[in-house]
């Protein structure tokens, strides 16, 4: 007789190992080399994402965020959501907001709306106080004539319509703000007034200021890096360490050497008199001067490091081809070597440009009034009024000014990375 093993119907259907088809093992192989890197990088991905990305979401949503309104005066709110902004609202809406308004009065709620609804209208904060001081209005009467009799304004229906619209949980009136804008009556997008409209010739002193540092740190940091491929392993090694000295000091240590350094009766002046160039001092500090001149020396590192690590990898075999084949150096160093390094160049110069747009110490100290860039007023609104929209939607926009800074650099530096075909 021949013996019978006897086995479970899924072991009988599943196939030995040896059977499985090659493609089928080497994808499982992959699988779990994929899910080992992601158990590998989940650790830094989590922390990146609990103190890099959630606080940037959380800031950019403080930029369209609303709650002061519908948090102090939430009945009032809600009411107000159902009509249609034309007239004055319904009594039934006149009854929720003068109970509300009755039992809201003194709190740190009721103080936080009225600030918010006078940024939205100059004379709103006294007007909701005043109003609050003044309840309860006497059994019986009429709503509208009782507020009216407070202030004339509630009989207006421009003060509901900004009531209704600051009311929403969130908003537009920062981000429109800080690029001088606003909402009319009517909901639509208008240009502030002459005397509101200051965040648009902020940021575009910003990107100007940016742009000059950017500039004298390519002008500078170029041939210096140049300058360090060209000499010998050991020398180029002490100009390296040079370089990098001013990482080891604090920038505000930095800052208040070169307030000693430009002032009236600074060395630069001093040396200045003493070689005749000038007769009387110059002003170099508390103006655009001091901090182009401050903010090119802190940031010029950052432009030396990617030139160099470009450079460092170009071979000298081109310049000398090119020469030899009767090229003058200038048009060898123009045609063939300088576009090799336009990479290094993107690179350096997008990082000193978005380093430059949120500086904030160099322009205080050194600069005057002029010379503050949006990162100042970023710090005006959250330190001083505490006003976290207006602080959140003016980093927004940089923020936005950043990614699109790194677009055009993604799309237009890759062109640059194409090397030099050779036969």
């Amino acid at each position: 007789m021949t013996a019978t093993t006897l086995t479970s119907p899924d072991a009988a259907a599943a196939p030995p190992p040896r059977d499985v088809p090659l493609k089928t093992r080497l994808k499982r192989a992959e699988r779990r080399k994929k899910l080992l890197h992601l158990a590998l990088i989940a650790p830094l991905a989590v922390f990146l994402l609990v103190v890099f990305l959630w606080p940037i979401g959380a800031l950019l949503k403080r930029s369209v965020d609303n709650p002061e309104v519908s948090g102090g005066l939430p009945a009032t709110s809600t009411a107000l959501e159902h009509w249609n902004g034309q007239g004055l609202p319904e009594a039934s809406t006149l009854a929720v907001f003068v109970k509300e308004l009755e039992a809201a009065r003194g709190t740190t709620g009721l103080a936080s709306a009225a600030k918010r609804l006078n940024t939205e209208m100059t004379g709103y904060r006294s007007l909701i106080m005043k109003t609050a001081r003044a309840m309860p209005l006497p059994e019986g009467s009429d709503l509208q004539a009782g507020l009216t009799a407070i202030d004339l304004r509630w009989g207006e229906a421009l003060t509901w319509q900004v009531m209704a619209r600051a009311g929403k949980p969130y908003t537009s009136y920062y981000l429109l703000a800080a690029l001088d804008h606003k909402l009319d009556a009517d909901g639509a997008i208008i240009a502030a007034t002459e005397d509101q409209a200051i965040y648009l010739d902020v940021l575009g002193r910003t990107f100007w200021m940016s742009l000059v540092v950017t500039l004298c740190c390519l002008a500078l940091g170029f041939p210096l890096a140049y300058l360090l491929t060209s000499l010998p392993t050991r020398s180029s090694n002490l100009l390296m360490i040079l370089v990098l000295l001013p990482f080891w000091t604090s920038i505000l240590v930095r800052v208040a050497s070169w307030i000693v350094l430009l002032q009236s009766g600074g060395l630069v002046n001093q040396a200045l008199q003493a070689l005749g160039i000038i007769d009387e001092p110059l002003q170099l500090v508390f103006n655009r001067i001091g901090v182009y001149i401050a903010m090119t020396h802190i940031l010029l590192p950052f432009m030396i490091l990617p030139l160099y690590s470009v450079m460092k990898g170009i071979s000298p075999i081109y310049l000398r081809a090119a020469q030899s084949l009767g090229c003058p150096p200038f048009q060898s160093f123009w045609k063939v070597y300088f576009p090799q390094t336009l990479p290094g160049v993107f690179a350096g110069s997008l990082l000193v440009f978005i380093l430059s747009m949120g500086y904030y110490i160099t322009p205080a100290l050194l600069g005057g009034p002029q010379e503050q860039m949006a990162s100042y007023f970023i710090a005006f609104y959250t330190n001083e009024t505490i006003n976290w929209g207006m602080a959140a939607a003016l980093s927004t926009v940089l923020l936005g000014a950043t990614l699109l800074l790194y677009v055009v650099y993604s799309r237009y530096a890759g062109q640059s990375r194409t090397p030099i075909k050779t036969r």
